[in-house]
C-alpha cells in the first residue's frame, strides 16, 4: 500500500531530486542575497557601450587613431595619432600644411571639388591615399560624420623644456620663451606659436595637464609656424619656470593688474620667459608667485581682457621692438 516503506519499490533512491533537502533553507537565503551594484554600461558584456570601449582599447593598443578630432595619451606621455573627419575639415587641414600620415577615401565616393582637391593635395605632398569601405571609415573615425574623407595626423613630437633654452644658445641669441598657463583652446595655442615665430621667440612651453596640445586645430591656427617653432611640454609648469630662473632667465607674467605696463618693460632685453594665462582666470596662484615681474596691457575700460593669442602677440611685439 501507499506509504509502506517496506514494499518493494516504495523507497526513494538516495540522491533523488524530489522533495525538500535537509538544510535547504540556508541555500534559499543565499540565493536571495544581493549581487552588488549594477556594473557600468562599459563593463557589461554585450552592451553597445562595452563593445565601443573594447574597440577603442584595441585601437589604442595598436597605435591607431582613437576618435575623430581627438587624441589619446600613451603611458609615455606622448599622444597617439589624431583623425580629422569631414570634407571641409580635411581640406582645410591639407591647405594649412598640417602633417599627415594617410588620407582615407571611401570606396565609391560621390566626388566633388573638395574631394578632388584633397586627393590632389595629398598626392602632391606624398601622403599615402588609402581606399576604405564606409564601415571601416566609421570605425576609424569612431562614428563621426566623415563624408567619405578622413585624414590621419601623426602624434606631435614635443620638445623638452631644456631644448628651448639650448636652441637660443645655439643661435647665439638672448633667450625668449613663451609659456602658457591654463590655455585650453588649441586655436589660441596655434596663434601663440604663430606670434612666437613672427617675433623671434625660441619656443613655446605648455603644461602636460589641463592645457591645449598640438592638435590639427593648433597646427591650422599656427599657419605653418608650428613647423619652425618647437613646442615643449612640462610635467609641472611651476618647476619648469623655476629651472629657467636658475639658468638666469627673468619670468614675466601677463596680468590685468601687472606691476608695469608692457610699454615700460625694460627687462625685455634680458633673457626672458613670458607667461600668458587663460582669458578667464589669468595666471594660476603658484605660477603668479613664481613670476619675477608682472606686466599689464593698457586697454579701454570697456574691454576686460584679451584672449591668449592676442595678448601674447602684443607682448612679444614689444619685446622684439626693444631688442631691435
Amino acid at each position: 500500500m501507499a506509504g509502506n516503506s517496506q514494499r518493494r519499490g516504495a523507497k526513494r533512491n538516495p540522491g533523488s531530486k524530489k522533495g525538500a533537502t535537509v538544510g535547504s533553507g540556508g541555500q534559499r537565503r543565499r540565493s536571495l542575497e544581493g549581487k552588488g551594484p549594477t556594473p557600468k554600461a562599459e563593463q557589461r558584456k554585450g552592451h553597445p557601450a562595452a563593445r565601443r570601449a573594447a574597440a577603442a582599447g584595441k585601437h589604442g593598443e595598436a597605435g591607431g587613431p582613437r576618435s575623430a578630432g581627438g587624441r589619446q595619451a600613451t603611458r609615455s606621455g606622448r599622444e597617439s595619432a589624431e583623425v580629422v573627419a569631414g570634407r571641409n575639415a580635411v581640406l582645410e587641414a591639407l591647405r594649412a600644411g598640417v602633417p599627415a600620415s594617410a588620407l582615407y577615401v571611401a570606396q565609391h565616393i560621390d566626388s566633388d571639388d573638395r574631394v578632388r582637391e584633397s586627393v590632389k593635395a595629398a598626392a602632391d605632398r606624398g601622403i599615402p591615399l588609402l581606399e576604405a569601405p564606409r564601415p571601416e571609415l566609421d570605425r576609424i573615425t569612431a562614428g563621426a560624420v566623415h563624408q567619405g574623407l578622413a585624414l590621419q595626423v601623426p602624434a606631435y613630437a614635443y620638445a623638452h623644456p631644456d631644448d628651448l633654452l639650448a636652441r637660443a644658445r645655439n643661435f647665439g641669441q638672448t633667450p625668449l620663451i613663451v609659456a602658457l598657463d591654463g590655455v585650453t583652446d588649441p586655436r589660441n595655442l596655434g596663434a601663440v606659436v604663430r606670434s612666437a615665430a613672427a617675433f623671434g621667440a625660441h619656443g613655446v612651453l605648455v603644461p602636460e595637464r589641463r592645457a591645449a596640445g598640438m592638435t590639427a586645430g593648433a597646427w591650422k591656427a599656427s599657419a605653418g609656424a608650428a613647423a619652425r617653432v618647437p613646442v615643449a611640454r612640462a610635467t609641472n609648469l611651476t618647476r619648469a619656470l623655476e629651472a629657467y630662473r636658475k639658468e638666469g632667465l627673468m619670468v614675466v607674467g601677463l596680468a590685468a593688474d601687472g606691476d608695469v605696463s608692457v610699454d615700460d618693460l625694460e627687462v625685455a632685453v634680458d633673457p626672458l620667459v613670458v607667461v600668458v594665462g587663460s582669458e578667464g582666470r589669468g595666471l594660476s596662484r603658484l605660477v603668479g608667485q613664481t613670476c619675477d615681474l608682472t606686466a599689464r596691457i593698457g586697454m579701454t575700460a570697456d574691454t576686460e581682457s584679451l584672449n591668449a593669442g592676442v595678448a601674447a602677440g602684443i607682448l612679444l611685439y614689444e619685446v622684439a621692438r626693444r631688442r631691435r
